[in-house]
């Protein structure tokens, strides 16, 4: 096997290789051996014409396609390997040369991992998260509780009219160019009003309507919408409405307090919320202000993503998300067909995001390299033991499982937790712009309960 390289433009390179004649051979034969049973040849038994017959019969590129994908599975690992590059992308491959008796010749397209020039990287200014908790969220998360122990009761009043929020209990049926639909009927069905759970347009129309009243509902289906013969198309639903429900909240009082919490007094009560909230602020503000810091330093790198790259990372999160749905009796089709999308569109719609993933891995790796950060033999036994832990196997069973190239990642990820810690150690995180005298009322720190 010859291999040659070529380099590219954004970062894509060229692999030649070229295969002997005897290797191609030999590829030959073990594609007649996997195809012989296939062929059914006058004067010969099924499976037992010789690889010469059947060529003379069908011609001598019968076996091309196998003997093909069989050196490729051979050659091009070795090939990759030997080329030296840095490949992150699967390679697209174009044969050259494919003659009987001949070396074959293919050619394999891969994108490189780019070369990241860095910027500004410590002492980065960013704007400080703001971890404040003010009285509306406190009264936020109140009405939020109180929602959750609302009780759900008929309403026996015959002339009581449907309004937002109440919970109709509807038998419903849908046509479509004056036919029923699969899937467009239900009985006894609970639809909240104003919850936009039916198509645009449908809750609306029952708004203001009693028990007993049959309503016809004129409504469009959507574009895109998970059955693709619906898209936007006019329907009609005959609705009887059997039953109105409504949500009564219970009081926001020291005894709505005792009934939800372990304190007595609401005042005890909104003081535990306030402290709550100001844990769960601070501690995604602390998020925050990493991701600011991290995108900071990302936007002032210079890297040059070959498209490939990207493909390749966005075809494998695809690969993975379809296994894990795969165990649940489910096609990535079905699923994104409920939500009125096709796998392409999918993948399209991942790409900025998976890009935005890539480069920052690479700046970050770069800072890694240039700092020379290792991480130290305690964080790395740390880690092994949570995730020993989480497998729930002895430490030193965990180890013998696992590879030299796992530990060398797990390596890398701590390297790269390190980097993060140091950018934000050495950043300045400056205080939020001053709002108005209005503004800065409404953010009025709340009050001690």
């Amino acid at each position: 096997m010859n291999v040659k390289v070529e380099t590219l433009e954004k970062n894509t390179a060229k692999i030649i290789v070229e295969v002997s004649a005897a290797e191609f051979e030999d590829a030959t034969v073990v594609a007649y051996n996997k195809n012989k049973n296939k062929f059914n040849i006058p004067g010969f038994r099924k499976g037992h014409a010789k690889k010469e017959v059947i060529e003379k019969m069908y011609g001598v590129q019968v076996f091309y396609e196998d003997a093909l994908n069989h050196i490729l599975d051979t050659t091009y690992p070795k090939a990759a390997k030997e080329s030296g590059l840095e490949i992150v992308s699967r390679p697209e491959i174009d044969v050259e040369k494919i003659e009987k008796g001949q070396p074959i010749v293919y050619t394999a397209t891969v994108a490189t991992k780019p070369a990241v020039e860095l910027g500004e990287y410590k002492g980065v200014e960013v704007e400080k998260a703001d971890a404040s908790v003010v009285a509306k969220d406190v009264d936020a998360e109140l009405k939020r509780i109180q929602n959750q122990n609302a009780r759900i009761v008929t309403i026996e009043d015959e002339k009581r009219k449907l309004k937002n929020d109440d919970i109709a209990v509807i038998k419903f049926e849908g046509f479509v160019d004056g036919k029923a639909f699969a899937g467009g009927s239900g009985d006894d069905y609970p639809l909240t009003i104003g919850s936009h759970s039916f198509i645009e347009g449908f809750e609306e129309q029952l708004v203001g309507h009693k028990k007993g009243d049959e309503v016809d509902v004129n409504v469009t289906f959507p574009v895109p919408y998970q059955a693709k013969e619906l898209e936007g198309k006019p329907a009609l639903f005959k609705v009887t409405v059997k039953e109105i429900r409504e949500k009564q909240l219970p009081a926001i009082d020291d005894e709505f307090a005792s009934e939800v919490s372990e304190f007595e007094t609401l005042k005890e009560y909104k003081a535990s919320i306030k402290a709550d909230l100001k844990l769960k602020k601070e501690n995604a503000a602390t998020q925050e202000n990493e991701n600011r810091v991290v995108r900071k330093v990302v936007e002032n790198a210079s890297v040059e993503l070959p498209d490939a790259m990207v493909q390749t990372a966005v075809e494998n999160m695809m690969n993975d998300y379809a296994r894990r749905l795969s165990q649940q009796g489910l096609t990535i089709e079905q699923y994104l067909g409920y939500m009125g999308m096709t796998p392409e569109a999918f993948m399209e719609a991942q790409k900025p995001d998976t890009a935005d993933s890539i480069k920052t891995r690479l700046v970050l790796e770069e800072i890694v390299k240039k700092e020379n950060i290792t991480p130290s033999e305690e964080s790395v036994d740390a880690k092994l033991t949570e995730m020993a832990n989480m497998y729930k196997m002895d430490l030193e069973k965990f180890k013998s499982m696992i590879t030299d190239a796992d530990i060398q990642g797990i390596k890398d990820d701590l390297a790269i937790r390190d980097a993060v810690d140091m950018l934000v150690a050495e950043a300045v995180l400056k205080a939020p712009e001053k709002k108005s005298k209005k503004a800065a009322e409404e953010k009025e720190e709340a009050p001690e309960a």
